[in-house]
């Protein structure tokens, strides 16, 4: 028995990563703390599994705050998800923050003794809020929201109609913008897309809810940032560039990929291809399930076009054709950019020509299999979204390549085949 035997995986699939682990994010949190100082207010988004979690969790963390100099002693940090407040109403809400506030305020239970008696009261609210701050502000401190899924404040449900997610963000921005109070509140949000994008429509000639956040899109990791994440497995370059292309700069792929690997590292094993493509497949399974469904129609549909434009590249015999594409694309840059920036696609320059293709293989092989297993119905359910984007004759063929796809479905290659970077690397050894 080794010493390797013993070493912890230090890779965290499926939860967020702990602040002393964290890698990357310089620019954001530098911009984050920008605005804590001022009690300003910063909306992070990014696609599923990009680590906002976390970043959340870091901008907490009081190491974080020495290492830039700052005293983290001034702010009362309250961190919570909009996922754990069920059913999500605006009291539901501001309980939570209460029931945390009274938590985070150990060393002053003056001020602790207010929140509480708000929480028997059942007053918590944000007018209960303002005389919190108030009180804080006596003391030179300031309270800290990080909110994360704040996507779901954005949408109605039973238990919170349109006007009641209408009314808790004006209350959230005039708490914030408004108040004499707002000089002892700062605030980070984040959401899986803008939040102009995100949810509740203006009505014609009402001022913008979201106005006072600074924007700050959390991007996939750089090379640099991947590299740094696996940098404790003695990776040969050609694994390395296998993971880039299931990957890229997915945080949450990474960690896949990495605790797969540090498993074989450590038990002294020579990793199986077929093993460990199937175990990463059903790993991330929801991660591309996820991109999938909160993407619009739009997205989807240039999601589809753009694996079956590749996957022509991958067929023993040109079977269908497609038309010019590249038009398509190049009318929809929008669209493509934001599925850029949450990390599902790529842009890149090839002869001065702008080139689309998928992050992840893996994402572009769990495209094709969703065309194959949709139907008839379904199909022409999108056909209205297929002629936003190009014309009805355009429409036609890739209506036909689609059903092509559904009758020669043995003609695709397998997944083995399809991420043949990686399986052909790890069938070469582990160890550099």
């Amino acid at each position: 028995m080794t010493d390797s035997l013993f070493l912890r995986n230090p890779y965290v699939p499926g939860k967020p990563v702990s602040p002393l682990a964290f890698i990357g994010r310089g620019n954001e949190i530098e911009t984050a703390f920008d605005q804590i100082l001022i009690r300003g207010h910063l909306a992070v988004w990014g696609g599923s599994g990009i680590g906002k979690t976390s970043f959340l969790q870091m901008i907490a963390a009081p190491q974080t705050w020495a290492f830039r100099g700052h005293d983290p002693s001034k702010a009362v940090i309250v961190l919570l998800s909009c996922l754990g407040v069920t059913p999500f109403t605006a009291a539901n809400f501001w309980r939570e923050v209460f029931l945390i506030l009274k938590d985070a305020l150990t060393d002053e239970p003056e001020i602790q003794t207010e929140v509480d008696r708000h929480l028997e009261r059942l007053t918590a609210s944000k007018d209960a809020l303002r005389s919190i701050l108030r009180l804080l502000g006596k003391k030179e401190k300031f309270l800290l929201l990080l909110i994360d899924d704040y996507d779901v404040a954005l949408q109605p449900t039973e238990d919170y109609s349109e006007q009641d997610a209408a009314d808790f963000l004006n209350d959230c921005r005039n708490l914030a913008s408004h108040s004499k109070e707002s000089q002892h509140l700062a605030s980070i949000v984040t959401s899986l897309r803008r939040l102009n994008e995100a949810g509740i429509k203006l009505k014609p000639n009402e001022s913008p809810w979201y106005n006072h956040y600074l924007f700050q899109p959390l991007k996939p990791f750089s090379e640099t940032e991947a590299a740094a994440l696996l940098g404790g497995l003695p990776l040969t370059p050609a694994i390395k560039e296998g993971i880039r292309d299931i990957a890229d700069g997915s945080p949450t792929l990474l960690q896949v990929a990495g605790y797969l690997l540090f498993r074989e590292f450590r038990a002294n094993r020579l990793p199986d291809p077929n093993a460990f493509v199937a175990e990463f497949r059903r790993a991330t399974e929801h991660y591309f399930e996820d991109n999938w469904n909160f993407s619009s129609e739009i997205e989807q549909s240039l999601m589809m076009l753009l694996a079956l434009t590749h996957l022509k590249g991958r067929l023993l015999k040109k079977r269908y054709d497609l038309g010019d594409t590249d038009v398509i694309f190049s009318q929809k840059e929008r669209e493509l950019r934001d599925l850029e920036e949450r990390g599902i696609v790529l842009c890149q320059f090839q002869e001065g020509k702008k080139y689309y293709r998928f992050a992840s293989s893996l994402m572009e092989w769990w495209v094709i299999k969703e065309i194959e297993n949709s139907d008839e119905e379904a199909l022409q359910a999108r056909q209205r979204t297929f002629l936003n984007l190009m014309s009805r004759r355009q429409a036609e063929t890739v209506t036909n390549a689609i059903r092509w796809l559904w009758q020669n479905k043995d003609e695709v290659p397998t997944i083995l085949t399809w991420l043949g970077k990686i399986t052909a690397a790890l069938s070469t050894g582990l160890i550099l």
